[in-house]
């Protein structure tokens, strides 16, 4: 029986963020992205989300490579957790392959990773698979898509793209490749759909250059810009209108000073003799001559923006007239957390400039013409849409009906469903462990939906411990119970209220019977329900019930 190639996706469907795709042939397997996820509103405590790779694991001596299109933290951002149980070499190009770098350096797991540095047009050869990097347009340096061959045929993985005529640098998008491949054959097509709900085409980057100038030509004041870190050609288009105007420029924010490093160690950036300042001398500067690039366009609480905007950066105030741009579009979710910094620096007098009133930002992804003209190019048997959430796919699916694909050519898979695909044909065939691992300081996956269920019902009602002393001997009451509680009630306005809890305690020790009078489960059990049904009929509140005995 003919060996199928399966695809399965670990991350990066029905969602937004940590991509990785497995690619299984015969005893290989290669790995596209190994992407992170931010958590959630609701994931208290919880720093960043990252596969679950279980399934890796379980196949390690399967593994032949992992392959990277771009260095966006929902593509790398997982590595340095996954490569502590999967060990692969990582192909990559030199931007990706310089912030990969970076990261692995800080997990100390750099001199135990090997890394290929690979350029557009390049094939690697794993086992019984070939991958060729084709450019693509992004709003990142160096990103490309994957032909991944095998015997089954050929299937192109997007990564994320756009089609930019104009790009700042690198070239347009080698559509030229991609329709030689769609001429040659293509069995599938897996596509970026982050877009897709948007008609149209998604403008070029280098538009964004005109409206920087129109900000900076006469402007008097400081000028002060948060943008995506990872844009490199943003940055060089703010660094060229600023040198220009005469203005110099200095950078704050841990990610964009580490940008600015990796992207001018190799070339991808061209910065001017004399620009570049430190932020503590350029102070000095009059305020027309001064350009500062800061992190913080997502109103993240600890970046430079959101610490200026709050008075706790230690070397930049907000002074009343400072012109601030913010070249970034939101991320869905992160509108409130942009909405209170910008608040803040209106309230300290600053002029805020957003793209909702400039165009002052262009999105990386592909609207649904440009989706269009991919689909026409590489003319797949198949169709699978991933990057997206249920609607956007769903979107991507009908796009490619629209087509004239059938519509039984077209999958819409889940995280952990295995496509199975032969030449003529292509199914949806059972699943593997996938989902969420939390990582939450220095633990991965200690924290799971139990202890994340525990943390909401303790941020929505707050916990009452009941403390008491029994003897071991005949269960007899040596002193309490006493009531401590956190996050319910303040204790000095409601005392009544704790006496009372104190009298239901007691009530429900003595309702235990007196053959049970040591169990002590049975006893907290008595507590802890009539203590939640009594709060509930008294306050219509739920609070975390812990009962605490002490032996004496």
């Amino acid at each position: 029986m003919a060996e199928k190639l399966k695809i399965i996706s670990l991350g990066g469907l029905n969602e937004i963020g940590k991509n990785l795709t497995v690619y299984e042939y015969g005893g290989d397997i290669i790995i596209v992205d190994v992407g992170m996820g931010f958590p959630d509103d609701d994931m208290y405590g919880i720093d960043v989300v990252i596969p679950d790779v279980s399934y890796l694991i379980k196949n390690q001596n399967k593994i032949r490579g992992i392959f990277l299109t771009h260095g966006h933290e929902d593509h790398i951002g997982a590595l340095p957790y996954v490569l502590r149980d999967v060990n692969a070499p990582i192909y990559a190009t030199r931007m990706t392959a310089g912030l990969v770098k970076l990261k692995l350096e800080e997990h100390r797991l750099l001199d135990k990773t090997k890394m290929i540095t690979c350029e557009a047009g390049d094939v690697v050869r794993m086992g019984k698979f070939s991958v060729e990097f084709i450019h693509v347009n992004h709003s990142i340096a160096d990103a490309v898509a994957f032909a991944i061959k095998c015997p089954v045929g050929t299937v192109i993985h997007t990564g994320d793209f756009k089609i930019d005529a104009t790009p700042v640098q690198g070239g347009m998008i080698d559509l030229a490749r991609l329709g030689e491949l769609g001429n040659e054959g293509v069995l599938a097509l897996l596509a970026d759909s982050t877009n897709v709900e948007r008609p149209g085409y998604t403008k070029s980057e280098s538009s964004v250059g005109a409206s920087f100038d129109a900000l900076f030509r006469g402007c008097e004041e400081r000028i002060i810009i948060t943008t995506f870190a990872s844009n490199v050609d943003r940055l060089q288009q703010i660094i060229d209108v600023a040198a220009r105007y005469g203005r110099k420029v200095a950078v704050t924010g841990r990610s964009m000073e580490n940008a600015m490093k990796v992207s001018t160690e190799l070339g991808y950036m061209n910065i001017p003799d004399g620009v570049l300042m430190d932020l503590t001398r350029i102070k000095s500067l009059p305020k027309d001559k001064v350009c500062i690039i800061t992190t913080g366009s997502q109103g993240e609480t600890m970046s430079a923006l959101s610490r200026m905007a709050f008075s706790t950066h230690r070397q930049v105030d907000i002074l009343p007239g400072d012109r601030i741009i913010i070249s970034a579009s939101a991320i869905p979710g992160n509108e409130n957390a942009i909405g209170n910094v910008i608040n803040e620096l209106y309230r300290k007098g600053a002029d805020v400039v957003n793209e909702r009133s400039l165009a002052l930002h262009v999105s990386g992804h592909a609207c649904q013409e440009e989706l269009k003209i991919i689909h026409a190019l590489v003319k797949p048997k198949f169709f699978i849409p991933v990057h997206g959430e249920q609607r956007m796919m769903q979107i991507h699916a009908k796009l490619a009906r629209d087509m004239g694909m059938p519509a039984q050519n077209v999958i819409i898979s889940d995280l952990g469903r295995v496509i199975e695909l032969t030449a003529d044909s292509a199914r949806l065939s059972g699943t593997v462990t996938a989902g969420q691992v939390f990582v939450d300081g220095y633990g991965v996956g200690d924290v799971g939906s139990v202890v994340l269920r525990d943390r909401r019902h303790l941020a929505q009602d707050g916990m009452i411990v009941v403390v008491l002393s029994m003897s071991g001997e005949d269960g007899a009451l040596v002193s309490g119970p006493d009531i401590i509680t956190r996050g319910f009630v303040y204790v000095k306005e409601s005392e009544g209220l704790l006496e009372e809890l104190r009298q239901v305690a007691l009530e429900a020790l003595q309702s235990v019977d007196g053959r049970y009078q040591t169990d002590w489960s049975a006893i907290k059990g008595a507590i802890k329900s009539d203590l939640s049904e009594y709060l509930y009929k008294k306050t219509k509140r739920s609070p975390m019930i812990l009962p605490v005995i002490m032996e004496v």
